[in-house]
């Protein structure tokens, strides 16, 4: 981003551009302070299970004409808190927008995944890489604007990005994989390319999320969706290794405010002792890791945020209540009193699937509130 950009950014983004905020619960819980319940958001909660989601793509005509387009993706951030008492918002957009910004060509085709029209496969096609003018990405930061000033202080707004060995992936396959057989050839064969490719994308990535942040996002997130394909010692050079390089270039605050870090590493529940050295507040875990020993291995340094298996949303609401509170209960109760201490933030274990019903979720989110305001005075 240039000079001239960054300043007209950050004119439209002083502490006062924004309403105070009325629920700071889920930061607090970032941040391993007491609060007065566990806070709970979902990965993808602005998305296909919502029909008023479905509704607006429709008017949009194709994915990235609803992320691309400010008011669209300010409508689909704000829909499931206008459904449901959630305690953050994230914002609306698409973990390849980075890469896409780097001359990838990104395309969506309506039921299928991502797909770029220039994969990166050999020495020429790393060497071209860039690290994106965030000019590119303005309707990203467009969007995170809007967003907090549409929120109107109701909660907190989370910036995201992939990870750089997630968005890896995705550039050396050219779209979503099952058994990463590019990508893991490159990374064998010339470790050397694969290094310098995340070696940029970690550049990359600090950077977009740091625009985030000074465009008004009041915590970021990391989705490391495939560092679980990686094998033991894979994961520590090719995906740990790129994470904590992001982390090293965040800011740690903005205009006053700390800005808490959430990394999530799907099938990491092997490497949490190693991720509690990362410097995040939060550590997202799948539905596969047990809250109590997560919490026992992190619980003194990091936050943990999850990890409902997302198909309890099928059960009946007497069922998803059960979960909820077998979850709650294996991490425990939070801290409490001044200082910091062990939190929890509820999530599911990975995104909500878009064949969840609508009043499922309602049940979940009330669940969640009323059994762990239960816990604390029991407690």
């Amino acid at each position: 981003m240039s000079e001239c950009d960054n300043r007209l950014m950050n004119s439209t983004t002083t502490p006062s551009s924004f309403a105070p905020l009325k629920n700071d619960t889920f930061l607090r819980a970032c941040l391993r302070q007491a609060t007065d319940y566990t806070p709970i958001w979902m990965m993808r909660q602005a998305g296909r299970f919502l029909p008023e989601y479905r509704a607006t793509r429709a008017k949009a005509g194709s994915f990235m004409g609803l992320a691309t387009n400010t008011d669209f993706a300010t409508e689909v951030t704000l829909q499931p808190l206008e459904r449901f008492p959630i305690d953050a918002a994230i914002l609306f957009s698409d973990i390849l927008t980075v890469p896409d910004a780097m001359g990838l060509g990104l395309s969506f085709a309506l039921g299928e995944g991502p797909k770029f029209a220039f994969p990166v496969r050999d020495e020429a096609a790393v060497a071209k890489l860039q690290v994106p003018d965030m000019a590119k990405l303005r309707y990203v930061f467009d969007a995170v604007t809007s967003i907090r000033k549409a929120l109107n202080g109701k909660v907190p707004l989370i910036g995201f990005s992939g990870s750089p060995w997630t968005l890896a992936c995705y550039m050396v396959e050219g779209a979503g994989s099952d058994d990463y057989r590019l990508v893991k050839t490159m990374m064998y064969s010339r470790p050397d390319l694969m290094h310098k490719m995340l070696q940029l994308n970690a550049d990359a990535v600090a950077l977009y999320l740091n625009t985030q942040i000074e465009a008004g996002a009041q915590a970021v997130m990391i989705f490391d969706s495939w560092g679980g394909v990686l094998a033991d010692g894979a994961f520590q050079e090719f995906s740990l290794a790129y994470t904590r390089r992001v982390l090293a270039q965040l800011h740690k605050e903005y205009n006053g405010a700390r800005i808490p870090s959430i990394v999530f590493t799907k099938g990491g529940g092997l490497w949490l002792e190693e991720m509690a050295q990362l410097d995040c507040n939060v550590l997202g875990v799948d539905w596969t890791v047990n809250l109590a020993k997560a919490r026992a291995q992190v619980g003194g340094s990091k936050a943990l945020q999850g990890n409902l298996d997302p198909n309890v949303l099928f059960a009946q609401p007497a069922q998803i209540e059960a979960e909820v509170i077998k979850t709650l209960n294996a991490f425990g109760t939070p801290h409490r009193g001044a200082g910091t201490g062990p939190t929890h933030i509820f999530n599911l274990g990975h995104g909500i699937s878009q064949h969840t019903a609508p009043e499922h979720v309602a049940a979940l989110v009330q669940a969640v509130h009323q059994y762990s305001r239960q816990m604390r005075v029991a407690g």
